[in-house]
């Protein structure tokens, strides 16, 4: 009976997740909430292909210590990782779930006690973090009536696990013309994103691509803070910023509220916003492209998104 419960609360989520991809600018998200011991954790709907009830696992040689072995799911091999491994918790003998998630365009599932329901909520309703240090694989947490619901950060776990991935970490920038870097120079981008990690490495990045004018911040509601002060100092807000790039998740506000913020004032909607995420998917994308996103990078891909900076600001690649 739990079970079929349970699978029915996923189902019917199903038409209410595809609302709200579609859905523009709410600022409003949904979260798969989950549990590993006593400890109830989030992720991101978006995220989620499906959910399953624990499968067999065929084991891999030489795998990362997180990964349990494969399992197949409608023709395809997909690696699991055993989440309470990773978070160095103590799980049920039993656990009873897989969530079956699509990250940076990579397939993986994540072995969890339960899964039991979806929640609807506001960005403004997301906390940042505690600051615990650099080791720390937590977004955010959501304050409910009864109880306290941690984000993880999903896709530092598969930067870990996944070789390719990580090496997108550590992009070289290579031999810059000066003419080129001069250009760049000045050039204002203001950058939002709320993972201290990548944002420090995606400005240190651009800074030595010749990209020296950076503003950045860790969340929406801070950078559409900070275009709003510049348009009330001068009228003409074209003048002093050239390009927006976006985070899609974060405390306050979204991406995805940020740009529509941006395209709905007459004074900013010529802006050119670029939406940098790991939920670049297709369904995704209709979203982003529906409210007037320049460009859509998939993350990490910094120097891709380097070379689509230069396409929007000058027209063609430098």
């Amino acid at each position: 009976m739990e079970e079929k419960l349970e699978a029915e609360v996923l189902d019917d989520s199903k038409e209410d997740k595809k609302g709200i991809l579609l859905e523009s600018g709410t600022n409003e998200f949904e979260i798969v909430e989950f549990n590993i011991g006593e400890v109830n954790y989030g992720i991101n709907v978006a995220k989620v292909r499906e959910v399953i009830t624990r499968v067999p696992v065929t084991a891999m040689p030489s795998a990362h210590p997180f990964i349990d072995g494969l399992f197949t799911l409608r023709g395809k091999t997909i690696p699991l990782v055993n989440l309470a491994r990773v978070l160095k918790k103590k799980g049920s003998d039993n656990p009873q779930n897989i969530i079956v998630t699509e990250i940076n365009n990579y397939d993986i599932g994540f072995l969890v006690d339960n899964v039991s329901r979806i929640h609807r909520i506001s960005w403004k309703n997301m906390e940042s973090a505690p600051d615990v240090g650099n080791d720390s694989l937590l977004v955010g947490l959501i304050k409910m009536t009864d109880k306290i619901v941690l984000l993880l950060d999903f896709e530092r776990i598969i930067t870990e696990i996944n070789s390719e991935i990580n090496s997108k970490l550590s992009p070289k920038v290579g031999k810059v013309d000066q003419t080129i870097k001069e250009r760049r120079s000045k050039k204002h981008v203001v950058f939002a994103e709320d993972s201290n990690l990548l944002r420090d490495l995606v400005v240190n990045t651009m800074h030595e691509s010749g990209y020296e004018f950076v503003r950045d911040f860790n969340n929406g509601k801070s950078a559409l803070d900070y275009l709003e002060s510049l348009k009330a100092a001068n009228s003409n807000i074209y003048d002093m910023v050239d390009v927006v790039i976006t985070d899609v998740e974060m405390p306050q506000m979204d991406g995805y509220h940020l740009l529509k913020v941006i395209k709905d004032d007459p004074d900013m909607r010529d802006l050119p916003v670029i939406l940098f995420s790991s939920l670049i998917n297709e369904e995704m994308r209709i979203k982003g492209k529906n409210l007037g996103a320049a460009a859509q990078v998939s993350k990490p891909e910094i120097t891709n998104l380097i070379e689509i900076l230069d396409e929007i600001i000058f027209g063609k690649k430098q």
